[in-house]
């Protein structure tokens, strides 16, 4: 058996909407690390007016919430310049072709289902993060390229 040690270990600050505060604790719990924050909203409006306020490095996103759901949230982050490269991986209940196709076509950059196995969430996430800068810094291309 070996020690535990923390996935994300660069400078991360994540913001994850999620209208489930079990979802929000546990997101918390098992993706903060010493050098990973990990901010919460409860809907989509209140992710959007986290977003306007500060950066963040990754938007973890529920389709299913209330005020805002997150198909909703997806098509005015990627119609905003100052967010329409962030990172984006949708989390939710939801498993049928159309609401994967919907949420891919506007512009999340990865898909899971609940319920969520939060150690490999993790690594998605640090995976996502690497892309997206070396993205970013023109190493590979943009996936819709």
């Amino acid at each position: 058996m070996t020690d535990f040690f923390y996935v994300l270990t660069d400078k991360t600050d994540l913001l994850v909407a999620d209208d489930d505060p079990i979802m929000r604790e546990f997101a918390s719990v098992y993706l903060s690390s010493p050098s990973a924050t990990v901010f919460t909203a409860e809907n989509g409006e209140d992710a959007l007016a986290q977003l306007e306020a500060r950066s963040f490095d990754l938007l973890l996103l529920d389709l299913d919430m209330p005020v805002m759901n997150g198909f909703e949230v997806l098509e005015r982050l990627r119609a905003d310049p100052a967010t329409s490269r962030l990172p984006i991986i949708v989390i939710t209940g939801r498993e049928d072709i159309v609401s994967i196709d919907k949420a891919y076509a506007l512009g999340a950059t990865s898909f899971i289902n609940k319920p969520v196995n939060w150690r490999l969430l993790a690594y998605q996430v640090r995976y996502v993060l690497r892309a997206s800068t070396m993205a970013a810094r023109g190493a590979i291309p943009k996936a819709d390229a």
